[in-house]
């Protein structure tokens, strides 16, 4: 393979140029700011402010860390990202699972499934906020599933507000998920389901040993993939409460107190800061479940 490397000097040429255009949008809108953010969090930067910007050392980091707010908003993340992963992971299996059989009206119930992924996520948060009205949609099958017993204030109870803004993500979200694992559930040879059942495997043991193994590498995507779309939740915190991140902070998150510090409160120094705090956190959330659940590479 090295002797074949020799022979095509313009190669990595070649390659470099194709890659230059993606390398740059990456460095103009991820680097770049990012940078700037890692230099405004050591100044007092203020949006709008006729006092010129001065070096305040870790002030801005230090004022994030002991801010209960900012704990808060990190431990509904916390529990956002605990509870959707799982749940929204598992849910789209089953559908590409279901999706996936040779029925009539499987690539219907696909599109159907999909659907929402295409719907913007303000104008779902929109909808969703009149259907989780005490007088909507979900409380009317509530009260008629419950006889009555259940019927919350989703959105102005501290307790009902993230759960509701939970079950809006995952209905989102699912369908991108699911057209994931169902490629991968496709390039499962059949050969192996034929081996097992003449091996005299159950359907379960089918799915244990067959399936789960074979489309490793899509899940480990798609964990990964909806963990940071999760730590990213704003949408629907800014627009279903009654006020972004209400009640009481029941469902405030790192995204809503960046935005507002930066831009409501025009503390961009500070504000940068608590971006900057979040990408670690983040990063290594991220890197954590890559050590533990590493792809498997082809061949391997």
């Amino acid at each position: 393979m090295s002797r074949t490397r020799r022979k095509r000097p313009g190669q990595a040429a070649t390659a470099w140029a194709f890659s230059a255009p993606g390398l740059l949008l990456l460095a103009a809108f991820m680097v770049l700011p990012f940078a700037l953010a890692l230099g405004f969090s050591f100044t007092n930067e203020r949006l709008i402010s006729p006092l010129p910007t001065r070096f305040v050392g870790l002030d801005n980091y230090v004022s994030v860390l002991t801010d209960a707010t900012f704990w808060r908003a990190l431990r509904n993340n916390a529990v956002f990202v605990l509870v959707v992963v799982p749940v929204q992971t598992t849910f789209a299996l089953w559908l590409a699972v279901l999706v996936n059989r040779r029925l009539r009206g499987s690539i219907f119930f696909r599109s159907v499934f999909f659907l929402p992924v295409m719907t913007v996520m303000a104008a779902a948060a929109v909808v969703w906020t009149l259907l989780f009205h005490p007088r909507g949609l979900v409380n009317a099958v509530m009260e008629l599933v419950t006889f009555g017993a259940f019927s919350p204030d989703w959105l102005n109870s501290t307790t009902w507000a993230l759960p509701a803004i939970m079950i809006v993500s995952i209905w989102q979200g699912v369908g991108f998920q699911m057209i994931v694992l169902l490629a991968a559930l496709q390039d499962v040879p059949d050969q192996l389901y034929e081996a097992a059942a003449l091996d005299g495997a159950t359907g379960w043991q089918q799915f244990t040993n067959v399936t789960l193994p074979g489309i490793r590498n899509g899940l480990i995507f798609v964990i990964t993939v909806t963990t940071i779309m999760a730590f990213r939740l704003f949408d629907q915190v800014w627009i279903m409460p009654r006020t972004p991140g209400g009640p009481l902070n029941s469902t405030r998150t790192v995204m809503l107190e960046m935005v507002e510090t930066g831009f409501g409160q025009q503390q961009i120094g500070r504000g940068s800061a608590i971006a900057v705090v979040f990408f670690l956190i983040v990063l290594l959330v991220t890197l954590v479940q890559r050590l533990f659940l590493r792809e498997r590479r082809e061949g391997s």
